[in-house]
């Protein structure tokens, strides 16, 4: 054949993966003598470049992988997207394949930034999170067959490859941890509706009510922004009502951070007038007054994870097999608080 080809078409031509293809062709010592020998009589056959340069510019591919950061939270700082992109960065370290970031600046104009990326062909396959139900990235990207995974399930399209760290598991525990002390009424300070981590942990929330006997009141869940000033705005609004909440289940810690400070503002002791457990388990958690008790999310291992599943569906694999749900695990600190009176 002297058809010219990718990396990635070559290694599925060999029904390799993408990493063994690229050691053998950089003579790395974790590769066999049988697989090098095999990979170069290929790469020959094949007519692939070892030089990126020349491969790109005959193969149209650019050996880049694109990862977009999602509004409401696109800036660095943010140590979820850092231990995240951490993770991914470490993923592709033995493959051919080098990371471009791109901030999105508004959620409107979001599906603009993967259109550049891909209309100009400057990535190969995408990377992003904050998955929404109805999710207009998910379906241009199906639409244009470009390989990509996200962090975070969706309702839109058909399968497509994912790790998700299930927020119905936190709203279920978290609530499920209040009733158990004896908490009637709680309340959920939700991230935003659109996101899709949003209905989980409403469904979380609901099913733990449910379980319990407890009737679910439409005015004890209130939208914040995925912030500090959301947090607090929300809690607000909470601990105005004519029955306050004596417990908040809030989806993450930078809206439970600011769940804190508006507990304190009425005079209350956050954690034992109102208990408060968060998601995400942010650094500031342990340093808040009191410690926050929130949730696990090991987003370093899921940015790997996210690489595997993407270089696997490169290679050719079934999506449906590339879709993982993992559980959070509960972090008690002490803002959770203790038992409570029956019937508060």
């Amino acid at each position: 054949m002297n058809r010219r080809i990718s990396i990635v078409e070559l290694a599925r031509q060999l029904d390799l993966a993408v990493s063994t293809v690229s050691k053998a062709l950089n003579g790395r010592s974790d590769v066999s003598e049988a697989t090098r020998e095999r990979v170069l009589h290929a790469a020959k056959e094949f007519g692939f470049s070892a030089d990126p340069a020349g491969r790109r510019l005959r193969s149209g591919h650019s050996e880049t992988i694109g990862f977009v950061l999602s509004p409401p939270q696109s800036h660095f700082a943010h140590p979820f997207f850092l231990d995240l992109l951490m993770g991914i960065d470490e993923g592709l370290e033995k493959t051919p394949f080098q990371l471009v970031i791109v901030t999105a600046r508004s959620v409107e104009s979001e599906v603009d930034s993967f259109r550049r990326l891909v209309e100009k062909q400057r990535v190969d396959a995408v990377m992003f999170g904050r998955t929404r139900r109805d999710d207009p990235r998910i379906r241009f990207l199906q639409e244009r067959g470009i390989p990509f995974v996200t962090l975070g399930r969706s309702e839109t399209g058909d399968p497509f490859p994912f790790v998700d760290i299930d927020r119905t598991v936190a709203g279920r525990n978290g609530t499920a941890r209040f009733i158990g002390l004896g908490h009637r009424r709680i309340a959920l300070l939700c991230t935003p509706g659109y996101l899709m981590l949003s209905q989980h942990l409403r469904e979380g929330y609901c099913a733990a009510l449910d379980a319990a006997g407890l009737p679910f009141d439409p005015e004890m869940i209130v939208e914040s922004e995925l912030s500090e000033a959301g947090g607090l705005a929300g809690a607000r609004k909470l601990l105005a009502m004519k029955q306050p909440p004596t417990a908040i289940m809030c989806g993450h810690d930078l809206i439970a951070s600011g769940a804190i400070q508006a507990i304190t503002e009425t005079g209350k002791r956050p954690g034992a007038d109102v208990a408060i457990i968060g998601c995400d388990n942010h650094p500031l958690g342990p340093y808040l007054n009191p410690p926050l008790t929130t949730f696990s999310a090991p987003t370093l291992q899921a940015g790997q994870r996210m690489v595997d599943l993407l270089l696997a569906q490169m290679n050719g694999k079934s999506v449906e097999s590339l879709q993982e749900v993992w559980s959070p695990e509960l972090i008690l600190r002490s803002s959770h608080g203790v038992s409570v009176a029956p019937g508060i």
